[in-house]
């Protein structure tokens, strides 16, 4: 928790509190609360989420970001559980920004999507017809999802809650074990979805719901290549003879080897 120290020291600044009315707030003693600002002793999960609650900033972001160098007026708070989501908002304006997760991030977002400093180095776009909102913009790699093609960008927004979720709608969904990937959700029961790709290729996967990290609905996508008349064939017939490229591909390995 090498944050937390200077994080919650900071937070009580600027809020001009003394330690001891934030201990009051905490329900624990003046000097037990200076051992925490001071790094002398960790607090307990308990004690933690106290902390979190009391200065509106998830435990995530308290102990594993520098806080002081987040521009924490330009983030937005989620409604219902105070956590603060590194979605950044022009300060004349209002509007959110459209992050541009380049495709060389991709792989670093597991690790960056809830940090403030991660999120703030992305270049950013404005889209007029996306004002109400929370969205980033990812890059689509394979091809699972037609007519996506490798190199384009969908562009999701925030969902909150998995209860709104929609069966057969598309979704960015990032776990720790998949990463970032695009796909087709259905819901299989309370706590799990399965994933399906567009492209019959590939077969559908269970997800559960707790593994979830993030989830952004589609709202719209950029191609960055022109579509070509083979892109324009009949789907059966185009995603027909995609399987039998890769039936042909893991042939020849079977061969070769």
């Amino acid at each position: 928790m090498s944050f937390l120290s200077d994080n919650i020291r900071y937070l009580r600044a600027q809020k001009s509190m003394s330690q001891q009315k934030v201990a009051d707030e905490l329900v624990i003693t003046r000097a037990r609360y200076s051992k925490y600002e001071e790094g002398a002793s960790e607090p307990p999960l308990e004690v933690l989420l106290r902390i979190s609650r009391f200065f509106h900033v998830s435990v995530d972001l308290m102990i594993s970001v520098d806080l002081r160098k987040v521009p924490m007026q330009e983030l937005l708070k989620l409604e219902d559980n105070r956590i603060l989501l590194p979605i950044m908002v022009d300060s004349t304006t209002g509007n959110n920004f459209i992050e541009i997760i380049p495709h060389k991030a991709r792989a670093g977002y597991l690790t960056g999507y809830a940090d403030p400093e991660f999120i703030q180095n992305l270049e950013q776009i404005s889209l007029p017809f996306l004002r109400e909102g929370k969205y980033r913009a990812f890059p689509i790699e394979g091809d699972s999802m037609p007519p996506h093609q490798e190199g384009s960008f969908v562009i999701g927004g925030y969902l909150e809650r998995l209860e709104d979720v929609k069966d057969g709608r598309t979704y960015i969904v990032i776990t720790a074990n998949e990463g970032v990937v695009y796909k087709r959700l259905y819901r299989k029961d309370k706590e799990t979805f399965e994933l399906h790709s567009d492209n019959t290729f590939y077969d559908p996967y269970l997800v559960k719901a707790y593994d979830i990290l993030e989830i952004w609905e589609y709202a719209c996508s950029i191609a960055t290549e022109e579509f070509m008349p083979e892109d324009l064939q009949e789907p059966d017939a185009k995603a027909m003879f995609k399987e039998i490229k890769y039936m042909l591909n893991d042939l020849a390995k079977k061969v070769k080897s």
